[in-house]
């Protein structure tokens, strides 16, 4: 397998990044001010992430996504201590993440690899998706907020 940041002019792989926001807006939105990075196996693009910068010394990990076909592989694993690397060496002290209170085993990836949780932003999905989002049996309604130093 092989992490790289996409090229600037390549697509950026949309039906995987819309696995992880299903907002087409935010998504682009988040590419234009980020750097996407994809894993690849056999030439073929498996997983992507975003870096994202909101503040001094802080970036955003978003738009994680593996393609339903590779999950449970450890690829997502690989991609967020990829991003962690990534971030430290471009200088940043402290990565953030996101997920939906349903992201059950998001949550728990994000914990295993360091994140600790340091907010809710509550009914966070109710006032910015028009359609209910459903996860592992539970409404997607807060947005749990995870953060780690590099």
């Amino acid at each position: 397998m092989n992490i790289r940041l996409a090229e600037k002019n390549e697509q950026p792989p949309m039906q995987l990044l819309l696995l992880a926001d299903p907002s087409p807006q935010l998504v682009n939105d988040y590419i234009k001010r980020g750097q996407c990075v994809v894993i690849e196996e056999k030439e073929e693009v498996i997983g992507v992430y975003v870096l994202l910068p909101t503040r001094p010394e802080t970036v955003e990990l978003v738009n994680i996504a593996v393609a339903e076909s590779q999950q449970n592989r450890g690829i997502g694993k690989q991609l967020v201590r990829d991003a962690i690397v990534r971030a430290k060496q471009a200088g940043y002290k402290t990565i953030e993440i996101s997920t939906g209170n349903s992201s059950i085993g998001q949550l728990a990836l994000y914990q295993k690899c360091g994140f600790r949780i340091v907010g809710v932003d509550q009914n966070f999905f109710l006032r910015h998706y028009e359609e209910e989002i459903y996860e592992n049996g539970i409404q997607c309604v807060d947005m749990i907020r995870l953060s780690r130093d590099v």
